[in-house]
This record gives C-alpha cells, structure tokens and sequence, in this order.
C-alpha cells in the first residue's frame, strides 16, 4: 500500500470531531475522520498522520511538540502523497479572532488587556506575515527533499469569516477586517510558497467562500466554549473535512 504522510496543524488535525484518531496524543486534538483520514480512506493510502493542533512551522521542522518529534521526521522518502496545512499559528490568525470575540471591556483589565491588544494589533500580524512566507518556503523546500517522488501538496485554510458587509458577531468590524487581512495574506504566501517549492496547491480557502462559519451551510464552526466533543470553535466542522478531502482527492486524481 502507498505511503501518505499529512502534516499540519490543528487546521487538519480536527480537534473536536469524532471519534479521535486511534492512538493519537490527546493533545494533538486529531481526528479519524478529518481530512487525511478520509483522503487516506478515499485512495487506499497507508496513512500517517503526525497532524497536531497548536503546530508551528517549527513544530514540522525542526521543533519538538509536547515530546512528539518535529513532523518531519516522520518522512522517509517512500511517500506517494504528502500534505501540509500550516503557518495560521505563526501568525496568531485563530488566537487573533478569539482574542478579538471577547467583550472589549477586557482589554482595559491590566496585564490581560494588553495582552489582547497584541494580539489583535494588526501591525503585529503584518510582522508575523512577514515571517510567515519564509517559513513555508522552508517546509515546502525540505519536504520536497525528503521525499523526492511524492506528489507534496499545500492545502491552505477554510475561509472563517464571512465577507466584507457582511457581520460576524461578536467580532466588530474592524477585527473582522483584521481577521480577513490575515486569512488573505496566509492564502497569498501559501501560495507563493507552493510555487517556488514546486509543490501543488489546494485552494481550500477559495472554495469555502460561501461557507464560512456565519453562512448557511458552513464549513467550519463559529466562537464557542471549547468542548470535547463537538468540534473546536472557529475551525473545521466534519462536513468542511469531508470537503477539503474532496479537493485533494481531486488533486490527486
């Protein structure tokens, strides 16, 4: 059976949705029926997913990861498929918006506040962008050479907000705005990065348009208490795993 390896963070791990993947850390929040799983399922690949929520681009490179290895270890250049999914967590694009969905009246608390401020700054999300592009040159690139004969794929991020004039509460509209900024410019360098790397791409983000998490038939879930069993607030809910497998399953075939 081919080997197919899927990296990435929780973005592809799919923390929330069950059942969790047999045997996997509880702190990667991994699913069996997240978007390498059913992939895996689709094609009759032999699948390893070393997918972790809270993954940096460091974390697939050359970081270790709550005692797990750096992601990359896990390649060992017999691969028929690889995917990555990451970059959202260096640039704070999730903790950005929950921190902005919280009541304004906290960022006033000391120490906190100013905590929050930071992270919905959009000067400091320009700065992490900056880096960001770099970073998923480097995965791209070293994936690349690990595993010469396999089809590496980029699959970039389900849209979470809806469009400009359209609401997204309890965001106000300029964090919306910021949010926005940040999913596009991750979408940008994704790209650029699969490019120059000479890896595809799969455009998770521009198929989602119309099914953000505000829409009516969404993709992924809006801001909510963290709870094991349904799926993580602001990521992808089972029906937008099932369709970015179906995007890279298109990919692939």
């Amino acid at each position: 059976m081919s080997r197919y390896v899927a990296l990435g963070s929780s973005m592809a791990a799919g923390p929330g949705i069950r059942p969790r993947a047999q045997g996997s850390p509880m702190a990667a929040g991994r699913s069996a029926r997240n978007y390498p799983h059913l992939v895996a399922q689709r094609l009759g690949l032999d699948l390893v997913d070393v997918t972790f929520s809270g993954a940096t681009t460091a974390h697939v490179l050359s970081e270790s990861q709550s005692g797990v290895p750096p992601q990359i270890s896990a390649l060992d250049g017999t691969e028929r498929l690889v995917t990555i999914t990451i970059g959202g967590n260096d640039v704070g694009y999730v903790p950005m918006l929950l921190a902005a969905g919280l009541p304004r009246v906290v960022r006033s608390v000391p120490v906190l506040g100013a905590a929050i401020r930071g992270q919905v700054d959009r000067t400091a999300r320009s700065a992490a962008l900056e880096q960001v592009g770099t970073a998923l040159e480097a995965v791209g690139t070293a994936v690349r050479e690990r595993s010469p004969r396999a089809s590496v794929l980029f699959v970039d991020y389900l849209t979470l907000l809806p469009p400009e004039g359209t609401p997204a509460p309890p965001l106000s509209d300029i964090d919306a705005a910021t949010g926005r900024f940040v999913a596009a410019e991750l979408q940008r360098r994704t790209a650029e990065a699969a490019a120059v790397t000479g890896a595809g791409l799969v455009c998770a983000a521009e198929a989602s348009r119309d099914h953000h998490a505000w829409s009516a038939d969404p993709w992924t879930t809006r801001f909510g208490v963290p709870v094991p069993w349904r799926p993580a607030p602001l990521h992808p809910n089972a029906t937008g795993m099932r369709a970015v497998a179906d995007l890279v399953v298109a990919t692939v075939s």
